[in-house]
């Protein structure tokens, strides 16, 4: 197959009942705050292909026990404060993982979404991704006036890599809280990229926790 990159979106907390219900509850109080009906939330993440990689996943996920290295994670950073990101259950992985999975992308909607064919910038994302910043998840500390998140990063990696991540919007309905963050932390002039605040962490010994709930 030529060199492909494909956006999917997913329900949040497709595959896990607690994420989902503390997702529409967080939507219902957004919703109420902004005067205007609660939407469905999602979750993106990406499937590409490389002639010299194969087919490769980017996805936000929580982190994971065992080898990082197994699962691509290139990536982490703290969930809600930086003092908890010394438990691993309150920190967040990227994965580049080549022939990697999307857990629950049976349930994606309108998707695959086919971004690009260009085999420069699919590998110009491939090469971005280390490079990503690390900021707290649900926080706003790049003070972009929204929380990061998955999508954020997400939308880092397309408005980077030369893509219009701006004219790129969830299915009917839908929204996407954390797009905008990633797309104004990537157009930022001379913005410096922070490398992730955890690479003593990801280096030292194993002591990661399974499990397929997105991180969204």
């Amino acid at each position: 197959m030529a060199p492909h990159l494909d956006l999917y979106w997913l329900p949040l907390g497709a595959g896990g009942r607690s994420v989902r219900l503390n997702g529409r509850v967080f939507e219902a109080c957004a919703a109420h705050l902004a005067h205007r009906a609660p939407c469905d939330l999602y979750h993106s993440a990406l499937e590409g292909l490389l002639p010299d990689v194969g087919p490769f996943v980017v996805e936000m996920t929580p982190v994971a026990r065992g080898d990082r290295r197994t699962r691509g994670a290139v990536v982490e950073g703290p969930v809600g404060a930086r003092w908890a990101g010394r438990l691993r259950i309150f920190r967040y992985e990227v994965r580049r993982w080549p022939g990697g999975v999307i857990p629950d992308v049976a349930e994606a909607v309108a998707s695959p979404r086919r971004l690009t064919d260009d085999p420069v910038i699919v590998r110009r994302l491939w090469d971005l991704v280390p490079a990503l910043p690390a900021p707290v998840w649900g926080r706003d500390e790049l003070g972009t006036g929204e929380m990061w998140n998955s999508n954020s990063v997400i939308a880092w990696l397309l408005a980077r890599s030369g893509l219009a991540a701006e004219s790129i919007h969830p299915p009917e309905g839908g929204r996407a809280p954390g797009w905008s963050a990633g797309i104004d932390a990537a157009r930022r002039p001379g913005a410096p990229i922070r490398r992730p605040a955890l690479t003593a962490i990801l280096d030292g010994p194993a002591g990661w926790r399974s499990g397929r709930t997105h991180r969204s």
